[in-house]
This record gives C-alpha cells, structure tokens and sequence, in this order.
C-alpha cells in the first residue's frame, strides 16, 4: 500500500501538477494516519491560498422580483403571481459574484468534512473554520457526482482544476450512507484498485511529462495492421490506446502501468508473467509503424507491492522490460528509479 506522504507525491503527477515544496512543506511533515486526513489538508492549504488572494468570480443566473426589466422575464411566475398589475416582473439574470460552481462546491465539501468523525478534532474544526471565511453570498453545493460533473466541464486551470480533483477523490472515498446524525463515513480509497490503477497510470505519464526533456510523452491510439474485405468491418476491431509513450527521434517506449499485487502469478507449482498484460504489449509493438532510426521497445511496469522484478526479453525483434517500481521508499528515490527506466 502505497504511504500517505508518497500519497501526496503521487495526486500531484496523477493531476498534472509539480509538487511545491515552499507551499505544500507541511504536507511532507504531518502525521496522517488516513488518505482523508492528506486530502482534507491539500483542500484547506488550496482554499486558503484562493482566500487570499480573491475568490475566482463568475456569472451567476439570479432570480428576482423588480420593477424594471433585467435579462429575461420569466412569464410563468410573474403571471401566477398577477405581477404585472402591480408594475413588477420577475426576472432571472447573470450577476457577477463569488457565487460560482467551484466556489459553492468547496464550500459544500468543507461542510461535509467538517461534520465527520473520520478527521481529526483539529482537522475539522481547521475546515469549518476555512469554510466561514467564505463569503455569506455563496450557497454550498451537496458533494454529488452531478455537482461535480458541472464544474468539471467547466475546464478549471491550475489550483482551480487542482481542487476539484481533490474534491472528487473525496466524492469517491464517500461512503453511500451516513450515519443517525447525517455525517458522512469514508473508506481508504488505496484499497480500490481499479481507483488507484488509473492514478498509478497518470501519475507515471505525467512524471515524466513533467520530469524530463528527452522524450515526447502522450498517450496514443495505434492503428492495426489489419485488412478486410469490407472496410466497415475494420471499425469493430477492439482500440489499441497505450498508457503511456515516450517517443524521441532515435527510441520510442511504449510503457503499461499495471496496478496489481504481483507482477507475477502462481501456474501450477511455478511463478508467471501474467500473459494478457504480455499479449496486450506485444501487440502494440507488433501494430506500431517503423520509422527509420528509430528503436522500438515495450515496458510493463508494475507496483512492487509483494515482490521486486526486473526481466527483459526479446520479443519479435523488440526489446521488453517487465519491472517492479518501490513505492514504499522514500520520494526522492522513487524519481530516480522512474528516471532510470528510460535511460
């Protein structure tokens, strides 16, 4: 199970954002005992940072009772209510304010973190005391996938964008029911793999996105090499899209995460490589266009959570690695063992 403080590390190359030591210094130093304890200060030191230098404002739809027109009239309330004798409308308009998406959904998550008992005493009273900074105007949002599915088609950037990953991780830690007094329970989220598989995925494409100029990064659709007698029969082949590819004029890497216990599987009395991972690999190298000059290779890359593995093949002509990366060690090893694969 991957430590809280490497935890930390980890969110901030899965959502695309170097960590900042200057700003974030008391986030190495702190003793969590859960992943919602490290989210919940990630949330408060982010918030506190927009705080400080203003809210994000935004246009906000209002409605109001007015005796002149503004924006739109709506016709159904301002008829029931036999407005229009009395030289009166009601309207609905865009006002710029702090009442924005992001802002009421922060405000509703600080409300919920700081009503339950999976925190500490400390770390909730520190999120209602945050959440009564925010000004009166702002009416918090419930934490609820549609929530969260609004503010994400808004396309945040940098701290905006940063916060609302947090929030939706917390969304996703949430437990569906709550308990006598309304709080809401949480679970540790590093349970769920299918969770943590795609953090492990981004977080590896974007340490080295981040960490290094050597290659272009991406993650990339690859054709079949493949004909038919009907052209529309082409379309029902399964996609081919690569974790990660590190591509530089001279090499190219094409390099699966894979968030599992083991990279390898009992079989009978024996340990094995287990082979949909090595078939999958196998034909993104065998479907990948040759360019000249360039050498190409495959990696699996798995969390060496029960037993370190480095192996390399040949494998149609293509060099493949399949290797364990320690995230129980401490962060400045873990760069420089991720650095060293592509090397």
């Amino acid at each position: 199970m991957v430590p809280i403080q490497n935890l930390y590390y980890l969110l901030c190359y899965a959502w695309n954002r170097l960590p900042e030591p200057g700003e974030w210094q008391h986030v190495d130093t702190a003793s969590f005992h859960r992943p919602l304890e490290l989210l919940t200060q990630m949330l408060l030191v982010g918030t506190r940072r927009l705080l400080q230098k203003g809210l994000p404002l935004g246009y906000a739809e209002r409605e109001e009772e007015l005796t002149e027109l503004r924006g739109r009239v709506l016709l159904t309330p301002t008829l029931t209510r036999d407005l229009l004798r009395h030289g009166r409308a009601v309207c609905a308009y865009d006002e710029l304010g702090p009442n924005t998406p992001l802002n009421r959904l922060l405000a509703g998550t600080l409300e919920v973190l700081g009503r339950t008992r999976h925190l500490p005493t400390a770390l909730r009273q520190e999120a209602r005391r945050v959440r009564s900074r925010f000004p009166a105007g702002i009416q918090p949002s419930p934490l609820t996938r549609n929530e969260l599915r609004a503010v994400r088609r808004l396309h945040l950037p940098g701290t905006e964008g940063f916060l609302l990953n947090i929030c939706t991780l917390i969304y996703r830690t949430a437990l569906p029911d709550t308990d006598a007094e309304g709080r809401t329970r949480f679970h540790d989220f590093r349970r769920d793999e299918a969770l943590m598989a795609g953090l492990f995925e981004r977080f590896v494409r974007n340490f080295y996105r981040l960490e290094q100029r050597r290659y272009r990064v991406s993650s990339e659709t690859i054709g079949w090499q493949a004909e038919a007698e009907r052209p529309e029969d082409l379309a029902l082949l399964p996609s081919m899209i690569t974790d990660t590819s590190l591509e530089a004029p001279d090499r190219k890497i094409i390099l699966d995460t894979k968030y599992y216990a083991a990279a390898l599987k009992p079989h009978y009395d024996r340990q094995r490589l287990i082979s949909p991972h090595l078939y999958q690999l196998y034909a993104y190298l065998q479907n990948q266009p040759p360019r000249p000059g360039q050498a190409l290779e495959g990696m699996l890359l798995y969390p060496a959570a029960t037993q370190e593995v480095d192996l390399r093949y040949t494998l149609g002509g293509f060099p493949v690695r399949v290797v364990t990366i320690d995230l129980d060690q401490p962060w400045p090893a873990i760069s420089a063992a991720l650095l060293a694969l592509v090397q």
